[in-house]
């Protein structure tokens, strides 16, 4: 889950159909790849059934919390800093919408083609952990990871199935400091390790970027589009909506993420595109 309402939303009347002529043009282009990178926002995991904070679907559409601030202030750094208890509060209730709720078919088809592709690298903003629970290994959680709780104050690390046997805001069992998820909040910097990671991957370059379910509203996220589009890669954009980069990508799959996912691999496993 990510801070923004993007990508696809859940099944109804209203899920547009996969074009199959982008479909086998996106297959024949993965066919042909030995390194690709995906960036997946929020609609990635919308497909799951998990609700964005905002957007359609969102758990915080109305604007308004029982504290009277905006959510990205209660999920703010600033904040927690000085009441842990709310930001932990909406933490909570974000861990209660995702529970239950797994991986979905298109965390599947990326976890497959990383077995296909020599080099396939995901960069996710979302803290679900689904790609790696579908089997994604070459994960860049540039947001952190919504389940693994780090102490302030000490170097203890645990990670949790879901929150609900902590006490709010809970306390460290060696040393009673404050804990908090491994996540980004608001006004927060980006995790070292990831960043460098990112880096590194990108100074390699990639023969393609997919950009799934995401509005790459965030600079870091539209960066490697829009540097695959300066070394002349191919890049696709997998999206029902518009975005920031739909404008600049080589390729638009109108259509939710974990539908236009099936479809191309089913396009590959064919052996039509090559």
């Amino acid at each position: 889950m990510t801070p923004r309402g993007d990508g696809s939303g859940p099944d109804g009347p209203s899920r547009p159909a996969v074009d199959p002529a982008a479909v086998s043009e996106a297959a024949r282009l993965l066919a042909r790849c030995r390194s690709v990178l995906f960036i997946t926002g929020a609609g990635m995991s919308a497909d799951s059934g998990l609700p964005t904070y905002r957007g359609v679907g969102g758990l915080y559409d109305s604007g308004t919390t029982e504290e009277g601030l905006p959510i990205e202030v209660l999920l703010s750094g600033q904040l927690f800093a000085r009441r842990p208890e709310w930001t932990w509060k909406y933490l909570a209730q974000i861990e209660q919408a995702c529970r239950g709720a797994s991986p979905n078919r298109g965390h599947e088809v990326l976890a497959l083609l990383e077995g296909r592709i020599p080099r396939c690298v995901v960069l996710t903003q979302n803290v679900d952990g689904f790609h790696r629970r579908a089997g994604s290994k070459e994960v860049i959680e540039i947001h952190g990871d919504l389940h693994q709780l780090t102490c302030t104050s000490c170097a203890f690390r645990e990670r949790v199935v879901d929150f609900s046997s902590l006490s709010l805001p809970p306390r460290c069992p060696r040393c009673a400091g404050l804990v908090r998820p491994a996540v980004v909040l608001f006004g927060e910097m980006l995790p070292d390790e990831a960043v460098g990671r990112l880096e590194r991957e990108m100074e390699a370059g990639f023969d393609a970027v997919f950009t799934i379910g995401t509005t790459s509203a965030f600079p870091y996220i539209a960066a490697p589009v829009s540097l695959a589009r300066r070394r002349r890669a191919p890049t696709v954009e997998i999206n029902p909506g518009e975005s920031e980069v739909s404008d600049l990508v080589d390729l638009r799959i109108r259509a939710g993420a974990r539908d236009a996912l099936d479809a191309i691999w089913r396009a590959l496993e064919s052996g039509g595109p090559g």
